[in-house]
């Protein structure tokens, strides 16, 4: 089995903001996206560029993913961003506005050249019309495509819609984009949640994400993150029953079989492989507490 790295908790932190940067290496964050792009005003884009690039060199993050999101290669600043970017080597680089595989292969091409030591990998927004009808396309893309990142604030707006607390409204874009990301490979993080002070909204929408299928969810302040990490990892009774389930199917009576009874009940060998995976996340996270 392919290793696990948890992506419960995915915080946002403004590249402008030295200070932010700097309080990111205390937090219990599993994955942190350094933004020049919607988080940062454009007379300070130069200087969160600086910011972000020498904070990823410098290091001492621990075991949190480093995720560098660019500005777009449309704009003025995005041809910079993305070479600064690839030199700082993070692990990954966010990039807006995907829309289609031919989006993602002009990034591609920016690497093209450097040496970059190893692989960055490159995680995508969803966050158009466009890319919710081509996410398949888009998920097919291969290279260094790793994640799906849901922009639904953007999704709102393009949709010409209106933020709701069910989001019925974006149930297909959601599921959609799960679908596409789960067919390919892919990791799939849920969009934010902007009511920092409705904590209630905030844990219903993480538990929603989680029955949609996401591996975590993007954050906008580090008082999300203790409970998006909870409901996120499997509960000691959820690796209980699924370490229940993996002895059971090791036992030599069973090996070979396609079914099984336990505990009264059937279960089948796809129960043992979600049972795997349950484990082999809950192993990860443990593994990931010293950061």
């Amino acid at each position: 089995m392919t290793a696990i790295r948890p992506r419960r908790s995915v915080l946002y932190m403004p590249g402008s903001n030295a200070r932010a940067i700097e309080k990111a290496k205390t937090l219990a964050a599993d994955a942190l996206i350094l933004d020049l792009e919607d988080a940062v005003a454009p007379e300070s884009k130069d200087l969160a560029r600086k910011q972000v690039c020498e904070a990823v060199k410098a290091g001492g993050f621990g075991k949190r993913e480093l995720v560098i999101r660019v500005n777009g290669l449309w704009t003025q600043w995005g041809e910079e961003d993305l070479s600064a970017a690839i030199a700082a080597m993070p692990d990954a680089i966010l990039v807006p506005k995907v829309s289609s595989a031919a989006d993602l292969q002009a990034i591609e091409e920016r690497f093209s050249g450097h040496d970059t030591g190893r692989k960055i990998a490159i995680w995508a927004m969803m966050e158009t019309p466009l890319a919710i009808l081509n996410a398949g396309q888009i998920a097919s893309a291969g290279g260094r495509l790793r994640c799906f990142v849901m922009g639904t604030n953007d999704l709102i707006k393009e949709f010409r819609g209106q933020h709701t607390p069910d989001r019925a409204n974006l149930s297909a874009a959601l599921g959609i984009s799960v679908a596409a990301a789960r067919a390919y490979g892919l990791v799939v993080v849920d969009g934010v949640y902007n009511d920092i002070q409705n904590t209630a909204g905030f844990l219903d929408s993480c538990k929603q994400a989680r029955a949609y299928g996401f591996d975590g969810k993007t954050l906008i302040h580090p008082s999300q993150i203790e409970p998006c990490n909870e409901v996120f990892a499997p509960s000691p009774a959820e690796v209980e029953a699924a370490q229940r389930i993996i002895a059971a199917f090791d036992l030599p009576e069973n090996k070979g079989k396609g079914a099984i009874s336990l505990d009264g009940r059937m279960v089948e060998l796809l129960h043992a492989e979600i049972a795997r995976q349950t484990v082999a996340m809950a192993d990860a996270i443990a593994a990931q507490r010293d950061l």
